[in-house]
């Protein structure tokens, strides 16, 4: 099990120094499958805070720290609600959930890129925020939402993958302080080996990443996320489908 874990782990940061995010759509579908869908998600929750904290210098200077503080708000009480969902739902029923939000998200976030509406004011914020934290504490992807606040905005690149590190740093510590106060601070039953493995595939990810993302068009790299990400939910509906009818 160790191998897709690393595996997992090590495509997803890639995916996040490449593009900004995507972490967490190719690790969480894949670690709820592999792991569980509640310690599943608190470590694709505590490898994106280690990954975004990372990546933080790299962007500093490119943060929009405004329109981060009207996201961040209301993600934060978006995770409060999100974690008592994950702390109350059983396994199988978390993670069919879980496969239908990240397909659901994703296809919701290419539809908006073939509209021609631009949003504004600060209400997408606020709805785009809570939105991505529930979902980040419930299912470990709170990324989708935020593209699609994005991608309506018409938010530029550099400023959307810089701001999104400290986003998910705040929101990713909120999840897990929520899911495991929501479930008594019961810690992740799974082999000793995964945090080690998670975090070495991690580092071996972003230094990946970092060495070859001026090379990779960011168009080709959101694609293959895409890719990747609809592939990881759909195996999560069918697995959990499956263990919810045995």
């Amino acid at each position: 099990m160790l191998l897709p874990v690393a595996v997992s782990v090590l495509v997803g940061a890639f995916a996040q120094r490449v593009t900004g995010m995507g972490f967490a759509l190719i690790a969480a579908p894949a670690l709820v499958v592999l792991l569980g869908p509640f310690d599943g998600v608190i470590i694709v929750n505590a490898c994106a805070v280690l990954s975004s904290l990372l990546i933080l210098p790299r962007v500093w200077r490119h943060i929009d720290w405004p329109r981060f503080r009207w996201l961040v708000v209301p993600a934060v009480a978006g995770t409060v609600i999100g974690a008592l969902v994950a702390a109350r739902l059983q396994g199988p029923v978390l993670q069919l959930g879980i496969g239908i939000l990240v397909i659901v998200a994703l296809t919701v976030s290419l539809a908006v890129t073939r509209t021609q509406h631009v949003a504004t004011g600060r209400t997408p914020a606020i709805v785009a925020g809570a939105t991505s934290g529930f979902m980040n504490a419930a299912a470990g992807v709170g990324g989708p939402a935020l593209s699609v606040y994005a991608v309506a905005t018409r938010w530029p690149q550099a400023g959307f993958a810089a701001t999104a590190q400290p986003y998910f740093v705040v929101i990713g510590l909120s999840s897990l302080i929520g899911k495991l106060a929501a479930s008594g601070w019961a810690l992740p039953e799974v082999e000793p080996g995964v945090w080690p493995v998670s975090i070495a595939a991690l580092l071996v990810g972003l230094g990946l990443g970092e060495l070859l993302h001026a090379r990779i068009g960011h168009r080709a790299a959101r694609a293959g996320v895409i890719v990747i990400a609809y592939l990881g939910g759909v195996v999560a509906i069918v697995d959990g489908a499956i263990n919810l009818a045995g």
